[in-house]
């Protein structure tokens, strides 16, 4: 069941894999993944898309094949992916001309790109924003690692998307985009796997030299929380208007391929403000929400959003945690973007208060500056955001 041919899984010569692609350390911008691609440290079964790279990212694309599985799993260090699934699979079917993913059900996915990392380059993955915002749970996972949405420095492989719609069904095709991948470069001082994150010290320079004139902002709003990275408040405040959205149950599917096609109406119950500014999570049921701050990514840094405290096992927030350089950054307060939370509340009701502190974001430096950033300019959707809804769904 091999889903790349060998042929194209060993285009590299040895030669090119252990190319040293040298540099200052940090997440790797667009011009840096286009060389990538150049030297097939990056390779795909189709031509690897434009617009498929982002500024700090490449956007991973669907295959032809999928497979049903009884269960999630992560691979054994000695074995494939496919050997792993051998016994999980319940049947196997072509997504070529669109096929329905079945909600609280598990499928594993072929994608189109696959690596052939040198030493000194690793890589993250996250869903895109639109999946997270629709309770998609989508994970990357690769032959050998074990471990969900990291890819070891040195990678030969393939590339798979473990996929588990929550919420809704859905409806995926051949080059649907779920998933994005961010490549990391460490420096030979580093360790395998470490990161670029700058300190709490560094964090609030950043935060006061990102106010670009007298009436602007830093990197959020007001004064910045800072602790173990830049904190982040729920939003459950906004008199006469909608603080946040339920999603419904016993929807249609939704297509991914398809952009405000859906009634807003038809799949979400809105929330709003009550007089004590508070939200009582329902267990197992899907929120969105958004951050009470406004948030600023400076061209040369990307981030991440992630919880506040892992040990809070009742909640999960934000699927997709990636912020692109660019994102909200301005320092018109009218063109300025808030985080949007993708919440679950697990076997407990979870009780939530205006301004609570629920995510952080982590920032990073990047290797070079970006060729292009986050915004309109490059069709990006969430651009200038308060509460929003994925884009699937009609304004």
């Amino acid at each position: 069941m091999n889903l790349i041919p060998d042929k194209l899984s060993q285009v590299a010569n040895e030669e090119n894999k252990n190319l040293n692609l040298s540099g200052i350390s940090g997440i790797l911008p667009d011009g840096l993944i286009n060389k990538l691609i150049a030297r097939k440290k990056i390779q795909s079964i189709d031509p690897i898309l434009d617009h498929q790279i982002q500024p700090a990212s490449l956007d991973l694309r669907l295959g032809k094949k999928a497979y049903r599985i009884r269960a999630s799993f992560i691979p054994n260090n000695d074995k494939t992916v496919l050997e792993c699934a051998h016994n999980l699979i319940d049947h196997e079917f072509s997504i070529v001309d669109g096929a329905v993913l079945e909600r609280d059900c598990v499928y594993l996915v072929e994608l189109k790109e696959f690596l052939e990392l040198p030493d000194s380059i690793w890589a993250i993955a996250n869903p895109k924003s639109s999946t997270g915002r629709l309770d998609v749970f989508t994970r990357i996972i690769a032959d050998g690692i074990q471990s969900f949405d990291k890819v070891s420095s040195g990678y030969n492989g393939p590339l798979y998307a473990e996929i588990a719609p929550h919420k809704f069904s859905i409806i995926i095709r051949e080059n649907s985009r779920l998933s994005q991948l961010r490549f990391i470069r460490k420096n030979p001082t580093q360790m395998e796997q470490q990161r670029s994150i700058i300190s709490d010290r560094e964090l609030s320079k950043l935060h006061e030299s990102s106010v670009k004139n007298p009436s602007g902002f830093g990197l959020v709003n007001g004064k910045a929380k800072i602790s173990d990275g830049l904190q982040l408040g729920v939003s459950l405040s906004n008199p006469n208007k909608i603080i946040g959205y339920k999603a419904k149950h016993y929807t249609p599917p939704i297509d991914l391929d398809k952009i405000k096609a859906y009634k807003t109406e038809d799949y979400w119950d809105p929330l709003f403000e009550n007089h004590q500014k508070r939200l009582i999570l329902d267990p197992n049921e899907f929120y969105i929400l958004s951050s009470n701050e406004v948030v600023k990514i400076p061209p040369n840094y990307a981030a991440e959003m992630v919880p506040i405290d892992p040990s809070m096992g009742e909640l999960r927030v934000h699927y997709a945690g990636f912020f692109d350089p660019g994102f909200g950054d301005t320092d018109d307060i009218n063109k300025a973007s808030k985080a949007v939370l993708e919440v679950r509340s697990l076997d407990v009701p979870f009780y939530l208060e205006d301004k609570q502190i629920i995510a952080r974001l982590k920032y990073e430096k990047l290797a070079e500056l970006p060729t292009k950033l986050y915004g309109a300019d490059i069709g990006s959707t969430y651009q200038s955001q308060g509460l929003k809804l994925s884009k699937h769904f009609k304004d």
